[in-house]
């Protein structure tokens, strides 16, 4: 994919700098292979809630919860495209996440990168204040028992400086570098937001489905070394 060459030649470069051949530098490998969940497992979801469709993954939203990758990973660069069809649809990724939801949650300790779409602060007013629209666009955060320090705190969330994304109809691309505990959020071409010190930097990632019909496409990620990450650090196996 072109979008990805630049990140891929600097690791190239780097792995030249060190040394190592071409072959033993960080590879992108697709996290959806276009024709089937082969490499995903249902958390709390029914088995129609995601589905392939067109090259798709496309979530109906219903019932609330997520579909987890069938193995951790800890520090990689994660690409993905996402679209909503309907006004303020709400979906999310979850990354470094536990393999079952939180006894108090449908969700897991994890992180989340919101993806909302961008009617959604006008269609959730509360007492008659708009959210502001950046929190549509990427607000990162951990959830449950995991904890993280905001780039830009929105209380605990940390909030995108600037908002670049796309309504309703119009696909949007997230480029997630996960390394270490710290998380960085480019949409649509640019960085703007981030977290640090993610108590728990080594588990899944979860797609979420949360009332709203959604697609992905284009899930590729590149695995980069590991880090000294304690098994306190790591989320639970699956059993």
């Amino acid at each position: 994919m072109k979008r990805c060459n630049g990140a891929y030649a600097t690791i190239l470069m780097l792995a030249a700098a060190c040394g190592l051949p071409a072959q033993q530098a960080p590879q992108w490998r697709d996290l959806f292979n276009g024709k089937d969940l082969t490499g995903w497992v249902s958390i709390n979801v029914q088995p129609d809630t995601f589905k392939v469709e067109n090259g798709m993954i496309v979530c109906s939203g219903k019932p609330t919860g997520l579909m987890r990758t069938d193995r951790q990973y800890e520090n990689y660069i994660l690409h993905v495209e996402w679209m909503h069809t309907e006004p303020g649809g709400n979906s999310g990724m979850f990354l470094w996440a536990s393999p079952t939801p939180n006894p108090k949650s449908p969700f897991p300790d994890g992180v989340e990168v919101q993806m909302l779409e961008l009617q959604w602060p006008e269609l959730h007013k509360r007492d008659g204040v708009t959210p502001p629209v950046a929190y549509v666009h990427g607000e990162v955060w951990g959830v449950g028992n995991l904890k993280t320090t905001p780039d830009n705190p929105r209380g605990n969330r940390s909030m995108s400086v600037e908002n670049l994304c796309k309504g309703r109809g119009e696909w949007n691309t997230y480029d997630i570098v996960a390394v270490d505990g710290v998380i960085k959020l480019a949409v649509n071409g640019k960085f703007v937001n981030g977290i640090s010190k993610a108590t728990q930097k080594k588990g899944y990632i979860c797609l979420e489905s949360e009332g709203a019909k959604i697609y992905f496409r284009n899930l590729r990620i590149m695995e980069l070394p590991p880090g000294v990450t304690t098994p306190e650090q790591s989320a639970p196996l699956a059993q």
